[in-house]
């Protein structure tokens, strides 16, 4: 079927895909670009997740200062020194840095909260729950997936990658840098970073654990 020559290069400006590719997803979506748009995604950020596997040894460090008074410092990084040097690479860098800055994140990832701080967590809401007849009641694996929903939510906003977008409410931090790895191909990876605020007692830092990457033997 016939598609529209601009849907096909929004699907490419907005995907990184080339304009062959975009013309299928167009056309195998029969001309609906909402719908080939979001078709394109789901197999970008699924061609992500087995990049994020990828080692990120190169990249960037970016700054973001807001009216002289809070301060935050991010390292991104890249497979390679030519996406570091790319300016959707830094304009990413930056905005990371800016979400922290405003966000105030302690870690960066799940993985990154200690288990004894999480097992706290989960005893504190636990406890908190036991004058609840009606949760009493409930079978324990209900109860535990109750908690498990408390303890997440409360790391919501304290975890950068699962933080709301600050300049784009309909994605997380998360879903921001696996479109980027879509667009990019290639891996990319928050490693650390750091922020400080006038009359703060101390700064926050927070370093990525390192994950190893699988052999490919």
């Amino acid at each position: 079927m016939s598609v529209n020559i601009e849907d096909i290069k929004k699907i490419k400006e907005l995907t990184g895909v080339g304009l062959t590719d975009a013309k299928k997803a167009l056309e195998e979506a029969n001309g609906n670009f909402d719908k080939a748009l979001e078709d394109m995604r789901k197999k970008g950020l699924t061609k992500a997740e087995k990049r994020s596997l990828k080692e990120t040894g190169e990249g960037i460090i970016d700054a973001y200062i807001h009216d002289g008074r809070i301060g935050a410092i991010v390292e991104l990084g890249c497979e390679t020194d030519f996406v570091a040097k790319l300016d959707d690479f830094k304009t990413l860098a930056h905005q990371i840095a800016m979400q922290v800055a405003s966000m105030d994140p302690i870690f960066i990832s799940d993985a990154d909260v200690p288990e004894d701080e999480r097992a706290e967590k989960q005893k504190e809401f636990l406890t908190a729950t036991k004058e609840d007849a009606s949760f009493s009641k409930k079978p324990k694996e209900i109860q535990d997936k109750i908690i498990d929903g408390q303890v997440a939510k409360y790391y919501e906003d304290k975890i950068l990658i699962n933080q709301t977008f600050i300049l784009d409410d309909s994605v997380t931090v998360g879903q921001l840098i696996k479109n980027n790895m879509a667009k990019l191909s290639e891996n990319v990876q928050v490693k650390k970073f750091s922020r400080i605020e006038i009359g703060s007692e101390f700064a926050t830092l927070a370093i990525a654990k390192k994950v190893e990457t699988p052999s490919e033997d």
